[in-house]
């Protein structure tokens, strides 16, 4: 149970739940309809029918239903359950992310069960491995909800398990990326309930507690860092933002080494760092933000610390090769008395210092303090990647779907880009313009933490790599895509889990991209 609470009385009249990753959905492969299953979907492009049962294409356009990408249609059967007809639009071109939007849209239209079954369909150029994960992220994902605070009565039940059907042939690669598909889908959730925890349960010295209880069984070493440790580095940009704060910050460091299959060390194919900001909610300090829904969203402000802890407790369970330090830096930004000021001047790890223009661009600040440590790591990480609510501006350019990425390494871009296409967790390149620089000139300290009213996200992002030493680097904002205010294929209302399943999937397959001096 949480204890972190302003009064004691407010924890006794509001018991937390706990916070830990979901209870597994049992998953399974069959050549036939399980016996118990309340429903099973099966897949049909526009202007066909499902092949031996009964339901042709005639009838189906008789009902309205034109298989259409994302179109379902339940239909009873005398001997059987339901079976549910989505459609998957044209069979030209059709991958993985169509294959998880579907298997959404299959899971939504039917949340009263509790056991499902899925037809593998004829899948074309997409491998059965690759298909079965993402049939697998498309229904989990969808059923996601978070309602630890909502009334038994008032909650659609939790799914208990999932059987894709597929011919015999095909039963290894469907085990293994229903599998993976399973370790995916649940470090996503749980990414998805530490962003919608209300922020005065969710600290970030309940975050650390988290991280310490995971650890062990994820095979993860973690140090935690108070206040005096975080003075002792000289992190001033993460207890500038904090100094506002009733809430204690907290600096946490993760390390995933690999190993072999008896526990023994493995030498690691690379090295990364991960840097996430935790900002555990956002009033926007002394710059107060307006009182609006968008300020109540801003729990989700440590979104991109979220994904990396999630992240982080699937890399032992999927055999990860890479190397990965992780620092998630987490604080409230709050206005009092004693909050840093507009004109305050900071020092950062490192000794450069920054002058302080706009209290509601923190997320920087915390973050510079890493991205310096990132660099002093011996062995030196063959690449930096950090992901953050970061901006906005972001937002305004690209929307709720897509983030941006920026970096010093092109080819380290380009994987996150991949990445992203592979997971659905898409990113959009922004350049890194260095012509804006100057924006970030201060007359009184090496840089300010903003540039000009405009390409605030470019600017943000020189910003950070002002830290990074020349070591490459790739920056993630993802603003417009930590959370959906609707149900939107796999995105469930709330907070989305971005950048999980991507970080897992570029650290999976991580190649350095050039040498840097271990």
């Amino acid at each position: 149970m949480l204890t972190s609470f302003h009064s004691r009385a407010q924890a006794e009249f509001h018991p937390a739940p706990s916070i830990e990753p979901p209870e597994e959905t049992k998953l399974a492969v069959s050549p036939s309809l399980p016996k118990d299953a309340g429903c099973v979907g099966t897949f049909v492009g526009t202007g066909e029918g499902v092949k031996g049962a009964g339901v042709d294409a005639a009838f189906l356009k008789a009902a309205g239903f034109e298989g259409k990408a994302g179109q379902t249609l339940v239909v009873p059967q005398k001997d059987g359950p339901p079976l549910v007809v989505v459609g998957v639009g044209g069979k030209a071109g059709l991958d993985a992310g169509r294959l998880r939007d579907a298997a959404a849209a299959f899971a939504r239209a039917v949340g009263q069960q509790t056991r499902l079954a899925l037809q593998l369909p004829e899948l074309g150029s997409v491998p059965v491995e690759l298909a079965a994960q993402a049939l697998t992220e498309g229904v989990l994902l969808a059923r996601y909800r978070y309602r630890p605070y909502k009334r038994q009565s008032e909650q659609e039940p939790p799914l208990e398990s999932l059987t894709l059907v597929a011919g015999q042939e095909d039963t290894d690669a469907v085990e293994q990326g229903m599998v993976r598909g399973g370790i995916h889908a649940r470090a996503t959730a749980f990414a998805r309930d530490l962003a919608n925890a209300p922020a005065t349960l969710l600290t970030a010295a309940r975050m650390a507690e988290v991280a310490e209880g995971l650890a062990k069984r994820c095979g993860l070493e973690v140090e935690v860092f108070d206040g005096e440790a975080l003075a002792r580095l000289g992190c001033g940009g993460l207890l500038g933002v904090n100094a506002g704060s009733a809430e204690p910050p907290r600096m946490i460091k993760l390390t995933y080494t690999p190993g072999g299959s008896k526990g023994e060390a493995v030498q690691p194919v690379g090295r990364v760092s991960l840097v996430g900001k935790g900002i555990m909610f956002d009033s926007g300090g002394l710059g107060l933000k307006p009182n609006d829904l968008v300020h109540a969203t801003m729990k989700g402000d440590m979104s991109g610390a979220g994904a990396i802890l999630a992240a982080m407790t699937a890399l032992k369970s999927l055999g990860c090769r890479t190397a990965v330090t992780a620092y998630l830096m987490c604080t409230d930004n709050m206005p009092s008395g004693t909050a840093m000021k507009l004109g305050d001047v900071l020092t950062v790890r490192g000794g450069k210092t920054v002058e302080v223009i706009n209290t509601d661009a923190e997320g920087r600040l915390v973050m510079s303090d890493a991205l310096v440590l990132s660099t002093e790591q011996s062995p030196r990480p063959d690449a930096i990647v950090d992901i953050a609510t970061l901006t906005g501006a972001c937002q305004r350019a690209l929307g709720l779907l897509s983030a941006g990425v920026l970096g010093n390494d092109q080819a380290l871009v380009e994987q996150v880009k991949d990445s992203g296409e592979r997971t659905g967790d898409t990113v959009w390149q922004l350049p890194l313009d260095r012509r804006l620089r100057p924006e970030l000139e201060s007359e009184v300290a090496d840089l300010k933490n903003v540039g000009g009213e405009n390409a605030g996200a470019i600017t943000a992002g020189l910003f950070l790599e002002e830290f990074v030493g020349g070591l490459p680097w790739a920056h993630i904002d993802m603003a417009g895509t930590a959370r959906a205010e609707r149900d939107n294929a796999w995105r469930s209302k709330g907070a989305t889990g971005y950048g999980t399943r991507l970080l897992i999937d570029f650290l999976m397959g991580f190649k350095p991209t050039r040498e840097t001096r271990h």
